[in-house]
């Protein structure tokens, strides 16, 4: 595992501190640092939008390298498309920090075709990040095979839909849970039907031996060399259990029913709420 997928505003920077710590002297050499900016937000916590001129995108890279306690970013990308700065400007600007030495690669996040095949004329880039699993397979349709088309790869977040295709699910009075408050395939008119799906799949996991997380992520990584799956976890045993999924390898016929079992136009709600759904430019095609 090489790949330490963050952001400048996760906990407002704390951690970016933390991975400086975990990775100070030469356990840099070993990783892989995808950094996403460009998010604003308060002391409270609260979000204030988006910002991604080119003299923003400088200083949120200065922080990062201080934080990070590192000399360079492998994969910098803005976190969001920034609808009141052309998406040129801000490539442009990360551009100019690959030729300084700053940044290795360019990376975009949840954007949509139209802005990638602007952004990849400006600069190369490296990979889009974006959800994709069992549950969320809209990049299917359009997006991938464009990807595949400009040589771009796929970084793929939320391959666990946020845990729910691990059948752990918190429970609908939870507070402060931003899956309850936020994301409607937990709603209690949701979660349900969807964790019959789960049952689905957790047959085939059983029958294989596996745990559904092992069987889900690696599902994702069997659509192709060019999808990396990225996974988020709070325990060890989280991550013990999720990188068993490297060492599980499906048959065509096992990629094919494991499919069948959550068929996406089954899945009760949307990946966000209606608000964050209209922002997210990857949604538009």
């Amino acid at each position: 595992m090489t790949l330490l997928d963050t952001g400048d505003f996760y906990g407002a920077g704390h951690n970016e501190m933390l991975i400086g710590k975990a990775l100070a002297g030469k356990r840099r050499e070993n990783a892989l640092l995808s950094v996403k900016f460009g998010a604003l937000r308060d002391p409270a916590g609260g979000w204030g939008g988006y910002d991604e001129r080119p003299q923003a995108v400088k200083s949120f890279l200065a922080y990062t390298l201080t934080r990070l306690g590192t000399d360079y970013i492998d994969i910098y990308r803005p976190a969001r498309l920034d609808h009141a700065v052309p998406i040129e400007e801000t490539i442009g600007a990360i551009g100019e920090m690959v030729r300084a030495g700053y940044v290795r690669y360019v990376g975009l996040s949840e954007m949509g075709i139209d802005t990638v095949r602007r952004a990849a004329a400006v600069h190369p880039i490296a990979d889009l990040q974006i959800e994709y699993s069992l549950m969320s397979r809209g990049i299917e349709a359009k997006i991938l095979p464009a990807l595949r088309e400009l040589g771009i790869g796929v970084t793929a977040y939320g391959v666990l839909s946020r845990g729910l295709l691990s059948g752990t699910v918190p429970a609908a009075d939870t507070k402060g849970d931003i899956r309850v408050l936020r994301m409607p395939r937990f709603a209690p008119e949701n979660v349900q039907r969807n964790l019959q799906h789960v049952a689905a799949l957790r047959a085939i996991a059983d029958e294989l031996q596996v745990s559904t997380v092992q069987l889900a992520i690696a599902w994702v990584g069997a659509q192709g060399d060019d999808i990396v799956p990225v996974v988020g976890s709070r325990r060890v045993d989280q991550i013990t259990d999720a990188m068993r999924s490297t060492s599980l390898a499906l048959s065509p016929a096992d990629v094919e029913r494991i499919a069948a079992a959550i068929p996406p136009d089954q899945v009760a709600g949307t990946r966000y709420g209606s608000a964050q759904m209209a922002e997210l430019d990857s949604e538009r095609g």
